[in-house]
């Protein structure tokens, strides 16, 4: 796609521990004693371009003048955040393929406008897929990419006159293609006897519905003209002393001051530090660990930085506030070590999905997941097949649930999609991915694409490349991806970490067939452990179950048959995780929706909840299972009990 910014020299100009391309920070908005944040959340204009090139709204100039204007016709009221297509009762709308246009109005505070030592930024959450941004008719910003912030410094925009308000508009188009993240396809339909002149579909190799529009909060927030821009954190262990090496980015001034403190839960200063770049030292440490691990999981220590710069008008500070976990991370050829004890992953698959709002962020929903991780005995979850929100990261740190976060590389099948067009753009993603989520204790490795044709020529390559990029991004962590490819012909696999292999033994084949299963998955395990002697996580597995429908003895498609795959895939789990298999995750935690086929009954119902939240017979299972593994494994003291006995996350 046109406009699409490029990074530079992609290995090139390594940063102190982060060998980062992209300019500038992406720091999460926080409020603070020198920033302030508006949300601009709420009901939008909203505009589908439907003409038959998608470019009216270009053609017109939409951005120049308010939607809502008799000229360019009417609008719907659409709410931010959410997916545009599940919203309104037009099945044309929930369809769209191409531009849709949204718009709104934002009143800023008088100092906001007036005062020129504010600047004021515009931050995008999630806009799917490539987005367009105008402030007042002016362009100030292109992203590329579904699933990752994006800003624009609007200061100049917005304090050069007398308003005191802001009309922002945001063109999106959702058309994936052979080089986007994920792929896609555009086929046109020629055969005029059967389709309208014009007619296209988008196609798509993954297995979830393509929802688009704004999916995650927009807002505007302030900093000081010279500000904090980028906080880099690491930690290491010394016996019982923690250790955390930081280097914070300036811009706006190269003469400054930097003090900073680290402080525990009680809010009391632990260590100190001024300048740049250092590292702090903190004396029986308290320990970042995973839910059911210990006792005291998702300890966070946080990070005040506190920046001063002398100008003209007297001196300038910024406030910056980053929450710190202490862990360490490691892998070996059998085992997955936080803190150097053995971890296990035992979890779930999620997908940002539910009704009506599509993939737009929710917090009641976001707290009904993690309630139910909770009362699982869930430790862990991918981001199957994209990077969720901050604020879901935010979660996973305070209650202490590991993430293996993943790039949007899902549906990578077609040769095209490893040209070096592809390459470049996925390194970049990585970027952004490794930028922003880099200071998560809860995350424990990068997954860099999931089911790709791996085993195609110019796949050995292209992951080769990536896999050293996200390496030299963030050597602190492992890198993987997921593959369903055969261990013979895989020519990703001898560059990750981890194996990750996905398979649906007695349901994508065998159908029915509930016997082979743990003859077939002994072998899976035995021939990817034999060749590349590296740990292994069966990173998906499961079966549809549509709520309600039963069968004895179990056939397919009824609860008892969800719950007969899960219990022959235990039956061989629970041998080989005593040699080399270091997690399980179940596909997956709640039904979602796809496109339609005849193969899906509106969505994939490999749920062990369905779209609503409610449990399956599976859930119970995998209940049971979870929180055994727990006692089994000795991790704390209440891992045996049921979880309304276990202290509450927000009394840790």
């Amino acid at each position: 796609m046109a406009g699409r910014a490029v990074a530079g020299a992609v290995l090139g100009a390594l940063l102190w521990g982060c060998g980062l391309a992209l300019q500038g920070g992406m720091l999460y908005p926080r409020e603070s004693a020198s920033r302030e944040r508006k949300d601009l959340d709420g009901l939008w204009k909203f505009r589908a371009d439907f003409s038959e090139n998608r470019l009216r709204g270009f053609e017109q100039q939409w951005y120049r003048s308010p939607l809502r204007e008799p000229q360019s016709g009417p609008t719907l009221d659409m709410p931010v955040p959410s997916s545009f297509n599940d919203v309104g009762q037009d099945g044309q709308l929930r369809g769209f393929v191409g531009w849709v246009w949204y718009e709104r109005e934002a009143m800023l505070p008088q100092r906001w406008t007036q005062d020129l030592n504010t600047r004021v930024v515009l931050r995008i959450g999630s806009a799917h897929y490539y987005a367009i941004v105008w402030v007042n008719g002016v362009h100030v910003a292109e992203h590329e990419g579904g699933h990752l912030p994006f800003e624009a410094d609007i200061s100049k925009l917005v304090q050069s006159g007398p308003l005191s308000f802001c009309r922002i508009t945001i063109a999106i188009n959702n058309t994936l293609a052979p080089h986007t993240l994920p792929p896609g396809t555009i086929l046109y339909r020629t055969d005029t006897s059967m389709y309208p002149n014009g007619y296209f579909v988008q196609d798509t190799s993954f297995d979830f519905f393509n929802y688009a529009g704004l999916h995650r909060p927009v807002v505007l927030y302030t900093t000081p003209t010279t500000y904090i821009d980028d906080i880099d954190v690491t930690t290491s262990v010394d016996q019982n002393t923690g250790l955390v090496h930081y280097q914070i980015s300036i811009q706006g001034s190269e003469h400054f001051q930097l003090e900073v403190h680290l402080q525990d839960e009680e809010g009391n200063i632990v260590a100190r530090g001024t300048g740049g770049r250092g590292q702090l030292q903190v004396p029986n440490a308290h320990l970042w660990w995973p839910y059911l691990m210990h006792e005291h999981p998702a300890y966070l220590y946080s990070l005040e930085v506190r920046l001063t710069v002398q100008t003209a008008a007297g001196s300038m500070s910024d406030f910056y506030t980053l929450p710190v976990g202490i862990r360490t991370v490691a892998v070996t050829k059998n085992q997955f070590l936080i803190n150097g004890k053995p971890f296990y992953f035992h979890g779930v698959n999620k997908h940002e999905d539910s009704d009506i709002r599509g993939r737009g962020f929710d917090w009641p929903l976001l707290m009904k997941d993690f309630n139910l991780l909770l009362w699982l005995g869930a430790n862990a979850f991918r981001t199957s097949h994209y990077p969720y929100a901050e604020e879901v990261m935010q979660l996973c740190d305070q209650y202490g649930i590991v993430v293996i976060d993943e790039s949007p590389g899902v549906g990578i099948k077609l040769s095209q999609s490893y040209s070096n067009q592809s390459l470049q753009h996925h390194l970049e993603v990585m970027e952004e991915l490794v930028r922003r989520d880099k200071n998560h204790p809860a995350v424990v490795m990068w997954s860099v694409a999931n089911e790709p044709t791996s085993f195609l020529e110019p796949a050995g390559y292209y992951f080769k490349t990536l896999i050293a990029h996200t390496k030299a991004l963030d050597p602190s962590r492992p890198v993987t991806f997921v593959t369903n490819s055969k261990y013979d012909t895989d020519l990703g696999a001898p560059y990750v970490d981890v194996i990750c292999v996905n398979s649906y033994l007695s349901w994508y084949h065998d159908y029915g067939h509930l016997e082979v299963i743990q003859l077939q998955l002994a072998t899976q395990f035995e021939n990817w452990y034999r060749t590349y002697q590296k740990p292994i996580i069966q990173s998906e597995y499961g079966a549809d179950a549509i709520t309600g429908l039963h069968h004895d003895p179990p056939l397919m498609f009824s609860e008892e048959y969800q719950k007969s795959v899960l219990e022959q895939y235990h039956l061989v789990l629970d041998q080989k995780r005593k040699e080399y298999v270091i997690g399980e995750l179940i596909w997956n935690f709640a039904d979602f929706m796809t496109d339609q086929t005849p193969q899906r009954v509106i969505g994939n119902k490999k749920g062990i909840f369905t779209r609503q939240r409610q449990p399956k017979g599976a859930a119970f299972l995998l209940r049971e299972r979870y929180w055994k593994l727990a006692n089994e494994t000795g991790y704390h003291p209440a891992a045996g009990k049921p979880p309304y006995l276990v202290k509450s996350p927000f009394t840790w």
